[in-house]
């Protein structure tokens, strides 16, 4: 006995393709069977769905809203279908993962080895890259990124949010003070990204957000250097939880101004990017099902 839900394949590929003959020809099934699939389908509904001529095929107003909800549903379906699908085989081959140097080191490394345990027929490759690089180009399967995404070519999955904290060590604070103020922040040792306006906009009530609201005194391109200059007492810098919980946890860094700063904050969102490839899902979706309930941001 057809399933409702092949007769309503068989409607939808009525409607895509034009008319009966050319859907039985799509489906590879006989015409007499798509026929009664949708005949069935209209005496269950007591609708007309389909205006039918000698030449064409049409909707019906009833039908075009239908179908309209029949392909979200068959969607639905289909998607799953696949999840169920790939939930039973043990996703393998290759998955390059590209993320940040200091995500790399404080978030991935700790659960690579339980991942490889868990998936040991995914051969990963793992690169630290500070700049946005271009997934293609670069060869890379999914790359996990800080901050809003501009690519709206990329599928996007949001893996949670890292608070910023402004930091500094206890040996600054002890030589150069505590900033009562945002405005006193202006008068101390700042630490920046180089050629990076848009992350040398810190989130805090006080100071003008509209561009670059700091004048850092010494740069650097590398999220994990502007760690390390901090931790040697080089000035303060605003830095992601990500990387520095442990810092803020032993007192080797001091979290300033706390209450005035700015949250929710796009540079709080951390999300993984990639292209939508069948053969890539399992990998992808295995590797981004392991790390999200276990990173600590």
């Amino acid at each position: 006995m057809q399933s409702r839900t092949e007769d309503l394949r068989l409607l939808v590929a009525v409607v895509d393709s034009g008319g009966f003959s050319a859907a039985a020809r799509l489906e590879d099934v006989p015409v007499a069977k798509v026929s009664r699939a949708v005949q069935r389908l209209e005496q269950q509904l007591d609708t007309p769905l389909l205006n039918r001529t000698t030449r064409s095929v049409t909707l019906t107003t009833e039908g075009r809203a239908f179908v309209e909800r029949v392909r979200e549903g068959l969607a639905v379906l289909a998607q799953a279908e696949e999840q169920t699908r790939l939930s039973r085989e043990r996703p393998s081959g290759q998955l390059r993962v590209d993320a940040a140097t200091p995500f790399v080191l404080h978030q991935l490394v700790p659960l690579i080895g339980a991942f490889r345990e868990q998936y040991p027929g995914i051969e990963l490759e793992l690169s630290a890259s500070d700049d946005i690089i271009n997934l293609l180009e670069q060869r890379t399967d999914v790359a996990i990124r800080i901050g809003s995404l501009e690519d709206s070519t990329l599928h996007s999955r949001m893996l949670g949010r890292s608070p910023l904290h402004l930091v500094a060590s206890p040996q600054y604070l002890e030589r150069h003070g505590l900033p009562a103020s945002p405005a006193a922040l202006l008068d101390h040792q700042l630490l920046g990204f180089l050629n990076a306006g848009n992350l040398n906009v810190w989130p805090v009530e006080g100071l003008d957000s509209a561009g670059p609201n700091i004048s850092p005194r010494l740069t650097t391109s590398s999220g994990e250097v502007m760690r390390q200059l901090c931790l040697a007492g080089q000035g303060i810098a605003c830095l992601s939880r990500f990387m520095i919980q442990e810092d803020l946890t032993h007192g080797r860094l001091v979290s300033l101004l706390a209450d005035r700063l700015i949250s929710p904050h796009q540079r709080e969102q951390v999300q993984a990017v990639y292209y939508r490839n069948t053969a890539l899902s399992s990998r992808i979706g295995a590797f981004l099902d392991f790390i999200t309930p276990r990173l600590r941001l």
